[in-house]
């Protein structure tokens, strides 16, 4: 394990899969260290969607301040990268408040690209991303095998996303997604003493805290919120507020599609794949230096950081 360096600020993490028990441990950390807790989760950034996004309350939030939570309406796309930017430009105004910077959050290309930076990759040419787009995921998967190999190799078969965006940059650019993010930039990771704490409860207590939660933002708010992101004339299709987990799945159950209980059905479901997805992220990317644990403990992280 990489030790301290007391050289550098420090900035603190904490991370892990949704319903994991991250953003009540933050909130006890910033509360133990003087700190700020600054948001890491994609969907989390969005002024609609305080129920279905799990923000902290607002008796959470009076507890310590507060960032870059519901601080974007949803008529915008919030990208990594534009995010990245504002943490930044929040970890610096937290230093130089003399407060302690906290990150939480679940998101994790949020915070490989705030750490690491981010992948120069050129514009997509338009006509290669419909192509590559509209693949069924078998194809691209399997032209991603002869083009790519090795990102085929790494990427689960089934996620369209991960795999027509590594198609379609070899094919734009003649180069690999690896290869581009080999040459990251921009990063601020290496400028601070950054102290991550991983949550990684055991899987099925986990798939049982999404399920109830999921029940818990239906009862608690959850279908108003939709409706009143419905309501609004602004906000397309596809825009990326409308595809958060759980947005979806009411929409169906307002339009007569799904009956309720399906529709909580099938939110749950999305919750568990993607609460898996993060699982497996956050395990094989971990950083050595960064420590892992079942249940929050703030006892680890202060006895492994320093």
């Amino acid at each position: 394990m990489n030790m301290p360096n007391p050289a550098k600020p420090r900035l603190a993490l904490i991370a892990g899969p949704t319903a994991s028990g991250k953003s009540a441990l933050a909130i006890e950390l910033a509360e133990e260290v003087g700190g700020t807790v600054i948001n890491a989760d994609a969907s989390q950034v969005y002024r609609d969607l305080r129920v279905l996004s799990a923000r902290p309350s607002p008796a959470d939030e009076a507890r310590v301040p507060h960032r870059l939570f519901g601080y974007v309406d949803g008529v915008e796309a919030c990208s990594a990268a534009r995010w990245a930017a504002d943490a930044a430009a929040e970890v610096r105004r937290v230093h130089a408040a003399g407060g302690v910077p906290v990150l939480a959050g679940g998101t994790g290309l949020y915070l490989r690209t705030l750490l690491d930076g981010i992948a120069p990759v050129p514009e997509i040419d338009a006509a290669v991303r419909a192509a590559v787009r509209a693949m069924p995921v078998a194809e691209a998967h399997a032209t991603l095998s002869r083009e790519d190999p090795e990102a085929a190799a790494r990427l689960n078969a089934r996620d369209t996303t991960r795999v027509a965006r590594a198609l379609e940059v070899v094919r734009s650019t003649g180069r690999t997604l690896a290869a581009w993010q080999a040459d990251r930039s921009g990063g601020i990771g290496h400028m601070f003493d950054v102290r991550g704490l991983v949550l990684l409860p055991d899987r099925e207590t986990l798939m049982a805290r999404c399920d109830a939660r999921l029940a818990e933002m239906f009862a608690m708010g959850g279908v108003e919120e939709v409706a009143a992101l419905l309501a609004r004339a602004d906000i397309p299709a596809d825009a990326p507020v409308r595809r958060a987990i759980g947005v979806p799945e009411i929409v169906a159950m307002l339009s007569g599609e799904r009956s309720r209980d399906d529709a909580l059905t099938a939110a749950q479901l999305a919750t568990r794949r993607y609460a898996k997805r993060q699982y497996t992220w956050f395990r094989n990317q971990l950083p050595t230096e960064w420590q892992c644990c079942a249940a929050p403990n703030l006892q680890l992280y202060f006895s492994k950081s320093g």
